[in-house]
């Protein structure tokens, strides 16, 4: 099993759009929302070198766009 980290904000379309996916899909991956704790949000930028979400952090690697997300979801879960 590959470590999973999701970096969010609840407000952004594009998040929804995975975590609506996760929902109907049953993935659980560990959630990191960055508005909520900035710590998370320090964490995104250290690990990937930017502020954008959504962000699969993937054993370490980040993947962000949504479509691309979803589609590791599809190949990998």
């Amino acid at each position: 099993m590959k470590d999973l980290k999701f970096y969010y904000m609840p407000t952004c379309p594009f998040c929804k759009k995975v975590m609506r996916y996760m929902e109907k899909n049953n993935i659980n991956v560990e959630m990191k929302d960055i508005i909520a704790d900035p710590k998370n949000q320090e964490e995104l930028i250290q690990l990937g070198g930017i502020d954008q979400v959504p962000m699969l952090l993937i054993d370490g690697k980040p993947l962000y766009e949504s479509s691309d997300i979803i589609q590791w979801f599809k190949d990998n879960m």
